[in-house]
């Protein structure tokens, strides 16, 4: 049951002894949310504890007057099984629908011209041949080596550690792929998936992005995205959802310290309580990880810190009328990157409010917010004519100074498992080693894979988890 508060400090309060086998998740985020439900419907005493006062970590809504605002635009792909797997599992689905088939329309701003990335249902990798062949953004030549480029990203291995070393970029400049296709192409994909430029990813990870959404099933890239504020989803849903199955919730309640006891339990001391458990998630950033973790849990513990972070910038721009038609868009010749309508799910009555995703933004994440304006205005209208007669009523920023980790070259080697030299002590995140970019899918999957290995340790049924589809 969520109780939503601890215990007064200094009630001395000590928990765990219902007799059943019990876990603590540390971290309320999309992996240790994932982690509480999963070990609760395998029938332990979960209990789930959060700093902040609200579940869905990185991934969250606030009120700004009558808006309710998305720190953030997220979005998802038909191949983000496990994140799917979620949203039923907190009965949302309908609430992030998908589109029907992958369709991105590409505005040039310097051109003046819209192209698409579209699929048909035709097999890989014929479903992307029809839009490539007309895509306006590249020349007749650049087009036909992306097509051979693809090929050869399609042959390689993402789990190779060879890969791992290094970075995209050299490996398309390699494989003919010009500053220009690289740009309106390859980076147009990989800045928003590893939030990145490829020069900066790890080769590996890069693989991994366009191997398995663009080059896997022919449905693999389609998007999705919440139609509703990501609060709703990531806490409101998920909240009844975790005291559907039992587990108890405490917000506001920071984990100070967490250590073995004498009989091979664990204790997990927060303000005002000790709460001993047979198991441990720790779904937590791994800097907290890393200030959490006991002497000897994980090998080279030093190398968590080692593990870089990379920003995201957002900004929201609420005008008087509609100036976007469609529901997104991305741009080229432009600092504009990937543009959401989010009128409908903000609750705006009246204008449009459009959401503004810029990643890898270490260039800006620290600007004031008129300097923002000042250069993001004029693109907006240069790129939606509508937007030149509007009127603005409200522009604002939202930072994620650590959005994600940086996928830079020999990120793999420093990644952790879910499992940790101390038994019933486990890694949860979408900075472990999931093989995925930080995204909420490899969030969802951390936290099975750290539920999977505690259940297994505790010799509980693991049937229900979810299971990569043979």
């Amino acid at each position: 049951m969520s109780t939503g508060n601890m215990r007064p400090e200094g009630a001395g309060a000590d928990t765990g002894g219902s007799g059943r086998q019990s876990a603590v998740v540390v971290g309320g985020g999309l992996a240790g949310t994932t982690a509480a439900l999963a070990l609760a419907d395998a029938g332990l005493d979960v209990t789930l504890l959060e700093g902040r006062p609200r579940l869905g970590g990185l991934a969250f809504s606030f009120k700004r007057g009558d808006l309710t605002v998305d720190n953030g635009q997220h979005v998802y792909l038909r191949c983000c099984t496990a994140y799917r797997w979620f949203l039923d599992r907190i009965d949302a689905t309908e609430l992030s629908p998908l589109q029907d088939r992958l369709d991105v329309p590409v505005l040039d701003a310097d051109r003046n011209r819209l192209g698409r990335l579209r699929r048909t249902a035709l097999p890989v990798p014929l479903h992307l041949a029809a839009s490539l062949a007309t895509y306006p953004h590249l020349s007749l030549a650049e087009r036909a080596k992306v097509g051979r480029a693809a090929l050869a990203l399609k042959g390689l291995d993402p789990a190779d550690p060879a890969l791992d070393d290094r970075d995209f970029g050299s490996w398309l400049a390699e494989h003919g792929q010009s500053p220009r296709a690289v740009d309106a192409l390859w980076d147009l994909v990989g800045v928003a998936t590893l939030n990145a430029v490829a020069g900066e990813s790890s080769l590996g990870l890069a693989a991994m992005v366009f191997k398995t959404g663009l080059l896997s099933e022919p449905g693999a890239a389609d998007i999705g995205w919440a139609r509703v504020p990501l609060g709703e989803l990531h806490d409101t849903f998920a909240r009844k959802a975790l005291d559907s199955a039992g587990v108890r919730t405490e917000l506001r309640a920071r984990v100070t310290s967490i250590s073995p006891t004498e009989n091979g339990r664990w204790s997990v001391e927060v303000p005002g309580e000790r709460i001993v458990a047979d198991a441990v998630v720790l779904a937590v950033p791994q800097r907290e990880t890393y200030d959490l973790l006991p002497d000897g849990a994980l090998d080279d513990a030093e190398r968590l810190l080692a593990i870089g972070t990379a920003p995201i910038l957002n900004l929201h721009v609420v005008y008087d009328r509609k100036v976007l038609k469609r529901p997104f868009f991305t741009a080229l010749g432009s600092p504009v990157q990937w543009v959401f309508d989010r009128t409908d799910a903000s609750g705006l009555t009246e204008g449009q409010y459009l959401a503004v995703s810029q990643s890898a933004a270490q260039d800006e994440i620290d600007e004031p917010v008129a300097v923002l304006r000042e250069r993001y205005l004029p693109e907006f209208e240069r790129l939606l004519p509508a937007a030149r007669g509007a009127k603005v009523l409200d522009f604002f920023v939202t930072r994620e100074r650590t959005a994600t980790f940086a996928p830079a070259p020999g990120v793999g080697a420093l990644r952790p498992t879910a499992r940790t030299n101390a038994p019933g002590l486990y890694l949860a995140g979408a900075w472990t080693a999931t093989g995925w970019p930080a995204t909420m899918e490899s969030a969802v999957r951390s936290g099975v894979s750290a539920a999977d290995a505690a259940l297994a340790a505790l010799d509980r049924p693991r049937g229900h988890l979810f299971r990569e589809a043979a």
